[in-house]
């Protein structure tokens, strides 16, 4: 398996330097040419599911909003995308997600790998049907 070494040097560059990030655009554009569009599609896979989000940086990663709480967080990493979208909206997609590594609360997209964006848009829409029912 290859090393994505720009990435790596970003992810390196990131923590070694406290770079922190004011948008989601400054955010984005520090990855490379390769994980951009993804990232991008990521995105707009959100906002298309939950348009009344409100898009900021939290804990210096891409993070959405409604009502106060948050929807999901995503991240790039070396050789992964990071969707955080708490443990109830992993849970409610258990045996979709049991192909990929997770953690509480977390999955990762290998960027080897399709990344799957239907189903990212249906965790995004089930927290948004959550977030609103509260």
């Amino acid at each position: 398996m290859r090393l994505n070494l720009g990435i790596l040097c970003i992810v390196f560059t990131f923590f070694a330097m406290k770079i922190t990030f004011d948008t989601v655009d400054s955010y984005i554009a520090t990855f490379p040419d390769t994980v951009r569009p993804l990232l991008e599609q990521v995105r707009s896979t959100i906002l298309s599911n939950a348009p009344l989000a409100e898009e900021k940086i939290a804990y210096n990663m891409p993070a959405y909003r409604m009502n106060g709480k948050v929807l999901v967080y995503f991240a790039a990493y070396a050789k992964h995308i990071g969707l955080y979208a708490t443990p109830q909206g992993h849970e409610a997609f258990a045996a979709e997600l049991s192909q990929y590594k997770q953690g509480k609360g977390s999955v990762q997209f290998p960027l080897d790998k399709a990344i799957p964006f239907d189903l990212i848009g249906r965790i995004v829409a089930f927290r948004v049907q959550q977030v609103v029912g509260t």
